[in-house]
């Protein structure tokens, strides 16, 4: 699947697309509407449908100094875009320049004459340009001038409340897998490169996979009924420790998950770990015979779990 750069002219046959356009981090059941719209639209009509995203998220380059809340990386939402049968993912890079541009100028400059956009469809409540001034109503008014069509898609509830990557984030802090990976459609997942570690998981018997967490949300620390995706395809069932580590210092960050009968060299590979449940949290124990009957316990659990 292409990925286009959102400083780029888009040219070809690219050109006259429907667009799906909003952050979409996460992808969760409410963005999937929002795509799935501008798919519908574009199949309609015989035209190509790219989704647009943006890196990195607006709400970081305004706070920066924001502990890390990321749900997807962007060659995750690139996979799952291409999976909902999208011809090529959008990257706008948000920066001062995208910030400073009104909506106005965003429309017509960019939407219109960039990258020669057909339709959008947007989330009714998106907004855009400097001082987020524009939404769907100034979409249609300023687009309709230069043939650009836009559509609005309502949030989207379930019994509970509407679905957003908030509701979603909030779950995880609280270790509430089941709940976050049933409106995302999917399980979260962590994807990053096995880097070396402190081998004390060999030592007692459990090598791990050690992952850095990188931008992604911190979710509740603890220990977790995990799968790994590997770049050959195979999954694999494991437990993963998720946090600082309370037995050994110093404290280092680190998702470290341990596949069940499994033993080849993981290092440099890139990885994706996806959390199924929460089984207990962060520990301190007695001493490393304590840690070790623990550990024996969680992956019971956890195999009787993902079995």
């Amino acid at each position: 699947m292409i990925r286009l750069n959102g400083h780029d002219r888009i040219e070809g046959d690219l050109r006259g697309a429907i667009l799906a356009l909003g952050n979409f981090d996460g992808f969760h059941f409410g963005h999937q509407a929002v795509a799935g719209k501008a798919l519908n639209w574009a199949r309609d009509e015989g035209r190509p449908a790219i989704i647009a995203t943006f890196d990195p998220h607006p709400v970081r380059f305004f706070k920066p100094d924001l502990p890390p809340f990321r749900l997807t990386s962007l060659d995750q939402r690139q996979r799952l875009f291409c999976d909902a049968g999208a011809s090529a993912m959008l990257v706008f890079e948000f920066n001062a320049g995208l910030a400073g541009t009104t909506a106005e100028d965003f429309i017509t400059e960019l939407l219109v004459e960039r990258f020669g956009a057909a339709g959008v469809v947007t989330g009714a409540d998106f907004t855009f340009g400097k001082g987020a001034k524009g939404n769907i109503d100034l979409l249609r008014e300023v687009g309709a001038a230069h043939g650009l069509k836009s559509e609005a898609v309502r949030a989207i509830s379930d019994s509970d409340d509407v679905i957003s990557s908030s509701r979603i984030r909030a779950a995880l802090k609280e270790g509430h897998c089941e709940e976050a990976n049933r409106l995302l459609t999917r399980p979260f997942a962590i994807q990053g490169k096995v880097i070396h570690g402190d081998k004390n998981g060999r030592e007692l018997g459990y090598p791990t996979a050690n992952i850095d967490m990188g931008q992604y949300l911190r979710p509740k620390y603890g220990i977790y009924a995990v799968k790994g995706r590997l770049p050959d395809g195979r999954v694999l069932n494991g437990a993963a420790s998720l946090g600082v580590r309370p037995m050994f210092d110093p404290p280092k960050e680190l998702l470290e998950p341990h596949f069940f009968d499994f033993a080849e060299d993981l290092y440099g590979q890139t990885i994706e770990v996806e959390l199924h449940h929460f089984l207990r949290g962060e520990e301190k124990f007695d001493d490393l015979d304590a840690l070790k009957v623990q550990m024996d316990r969680d992956c019971e659990k956890a195999r009787a779990l993902l079995a």
